[in-house]
């Protein structure tokens, strides 16, 4: 059902590959692990997101809107495979990173 919305969605920006569950645009490249270049802009990705992942459903997050540079994080609310996306654009670029289940910053402490 996601892959069916994302192909419908407008624009050049149909779903590409998928990363722990998530869903990338098939512009993504690979730059480093789980981590992804997309061809466009900020509101392009934004705009295949919307359709891939409802914001009704898919909670977002603006994690950072400075001179240069803007990052949202997209939550994955049932936490399987990926806890989020972060995508973000900063020096002309956007990238993805794909959030992995357990990194959000709890550390469980160590047993001894």
């Amino acid at each position: 059902m996601i892959l069916a919305a994302a192909l419908m969605a407008g624009g050049s920006a149909f779903a590409g590959e998928s990363v722990l569950g998530a869903v990338l645009p098939d512009t993504a490249q690979k730059v480093a692990e789980l981590r992804y270049r997309i061809r466009g802009s900020m509101e392009d990705a934004m705009k295949f997101y919307k359709n891939v992942y409802p914001p009704q459903t898919y909670p977002r997050k603006n994690i950072a809107n400075q001179p240069g540079v803007k990052a949202i994080h997209l939550a994955n609310p049932n936490g399987k495979g990926w806890e989020g996306l972060n995508i973000y654009e900063a020096n002309d670029e956007v990238r993805i990173y794909v959030v992995p289940v357990g990194e959000s910053g709890k550390k469980k402490p160590k047993k001894k």
